[in-house]
């Protein structure tokens, strides 16, 4: 008689082939479907490609300038300082104010920013306090874009279409992770820095003129008029008493700390560990930047399916193995791979998280939601980052990304084991 180990197999194949026959790419564009997501969708991935072609040669300027991984840390850090001081506050300006009108003026703050850069790197006067000071008021800028960039998916399409939206949203971000960095790298190596910020800044026009030929439903302001401190109160009362929304917003913090701040250490493992430069650097980026690519593609093609939390907690799992392999690795192409297996496993978490908690967010207070909700994302990024660039100068970078693949296998493990709610969300 067979042991009962083999009696689930049946039932578990059958399960993939039911996924695989859910999966399509008709599915996968339904939000393109609403005119206003089109032009955001299209718009947005010209951005973000410019956007990862700055941040790919940023990071490996600095490290030019410093040769210290600490200080890729620091540049880290300066970005999260402003969301520690505004996120918040931006979330109550989010509810407050057309959330278009806001996205207009971030994206034209980041596009000055990105020009000013292109400058100074132009004419050889870049320092890296120059470099600090620029990440901080781009931390500044995205502390109130982000709330306001999120909340703002619900305007362009249909309640019943969000969770596409938002994997679709992914797949442009993470497409143009997959080909920004290459092209950074490679026109860093080719051309200087100096033109990936310019390069960058001139991304930003699209988005702005797309921003600005939407038809939007007109914005409907409050009635009842309440001191900020009193909206800010109101929103995180809710986001504490809700036990799924806090639930998800203990793992995206515990993410951020633990999952993904190792990435911070990438150009300075390419050279390193690797015996790279700046395009080993760019790959590693693409390659992460491609297998969440995946991640979202897999989200979007299934539609509107009710087995998210199931999806999420293998995410949990599937994330600390990943970046623990790549620790250990030492050729260049099994860091590839394994950093590909990390950037899918990153966008299962946070696509799936995003969308679980927008589907329990009223919308008076989506903006305030989403404001925790991306105050725990980017104001634990860079502490994490700060410290990881401290650690892989004492104790090496191996270790330190060991150390935070142990961390989120405990929170995996206590996730499956305290939580079961959050895997049976549909």
């Amino acid at each position: 008689m067979p042991g009962p180990d083999v009696v689930p197999a049946p039932g578990l194949l059958r399960r993939l082939v039911g996924l695989r026959k859910r999966m399509s790419w008709k599915q996968a564009l339904t939000a393109l479907k609403y005119p206003n997501y089109r032009l955001w969708f299209w718009s947005q991935i010209v951005s973000l490609f410019g956007m990862w072609m700055e941040s790919t040669a940023l990071g490996f300027l600095v490290f030019e300038l410093t040769k210290s991984p600490a200080y890729l840390g620091l540049v880290g850090f300066a970005t999260g300082v402003p969301t520690w001081m505004f996120m918040l506050y931006a979330g109550v300006i989010a509810d407050r104010m057309p959330r278009r009108t806001l996205l207009i003026i971030t994206q034209t703050v980041m596009m000055a920013l990105a020009f000013a850069v292109a400058a100074l790197t132009f004419l050889h006067w870049i320092q890296p306090w120059h470099i600090l000071v620029m990440a901080a008021l781009l931390g500044t800028a995205n502390a109130f874009e982000a709330p306001a960039r999120m909340s703002f998916v619900l305007e362009m399409v249909g309640a019943k279409d969000m969770t596409n939206a938002i994997a679709l949203n992914s797949a442009m971000f993470n497409t143009a992770m997959a080909v920004g960095p290459m092209a950074g790298g490679l026109t860093y190596a080719f051309f200087g820095p100096a033109w990936c910020f310019a390069i960058n800044g001139v991304s930003f026009v699209p988005v702005i003129v797309a921003l600005k030929r939407m038809k939007l439903d007109p914005f409907a302001p409050k009635t009842e008029r309440t001191s900020a401190l009193a909206d800010l109160k109101e929103g995180l009362k809710y986001v504490a008493a809700h036990p799924l929304i806090r639930t998800i917003v203990g793992l995206i913090g515990a993410v951020s700390l633990f999952g993904i701040s190792f990435v911070t250490l990438l150009p300075a493992w390419a050279v390193n560990v690797l015996h790279g430069d700046a395009r080993t650097n760019g790959y590693l980026q693409s390659a992460r930047g491609l297998g969440a690519l995946i991640a979202a593609l897999l989200i979007a093609s299934l539609g509107r399916f009710h087995f998210r939390g199931k999806l999420l907690t293998v995410g949990t799992f599937a994330l600390p193995a990943a970046v623990a392999l790549f620790a250990l690795a030492r050729w260049t192409p099994l860091s590839l791979l394994f950093i590909f297996a990390s950037g899918l496993a990153v966008i299962l978490i946070f696509n799936l998280s995003n969308a679980l908690v927008q589907t329990h967010a009223p919308n008076d207070l989506r903006g305030r939601i989403m404001s925790v909700y991306t105050l725990v994302f980017f104001g634990l990024v860079p502490l994490g980052m700060l410290a990881v660039g401290v650690a892989a100068e004492r104790i090496g970078q191996k270790a330190t990304v060991l150390i935070g693949a142990g961390a989120m296998v405990g929170v995996a493990v206590a996730l499956a084991a305290f939580m079961p709610h959050l895997r049976r969300q549909p």
